[in-house]
């Protein structure tokens, strides 16, 4: 990967989250580049991505956590991890893992 600038490499890193990484609805995946939620997931675990030296689950929930999305016109907030399959969870965690080791 080699990117050394940091605009580039969250912009890829939101790319790579937004295409696979999914919010579950009723059995509907909504991609977070669909749901416009992947540069704000990017932007928040880049973070752990540079000053650790591993990626941590811990972390990334903690990330995921904190994150709220709007529902229903923004009557209600609901943190991103309660939206998100296990496995999405899984996913996320391995697009940081391969992103940091090419850091």
């Amino acid at each position: 990967m080699a990117k050394t600038n940091t605009t580039e490499l969250l912009e890829a890193l939101a790319n790579e989250i937004g295409e696979n990484v999914y919010i579950d609805i009723a059995k509907w995946h909504l991609y977070l580049s669909n749901a416009k939620l992947h540069t704000v997931v990017a932007e928040q675990v880049y973070p752990i991505l540079t000053e650790s030296k591993s990626v941590e689950e811990e972390d990334v929930i903690k990330v995921l956590e904190s994150i709220p999305v709007k529902i229903g016109g923004g009557r209600r907030e609901i943190p991103l991890i309660d939206l998100l399959p296990v496995q999405c969870q899984v996913n996320l965690v391995d697009i940081l893992e391969k992103f940091q080791r090419e850091m």
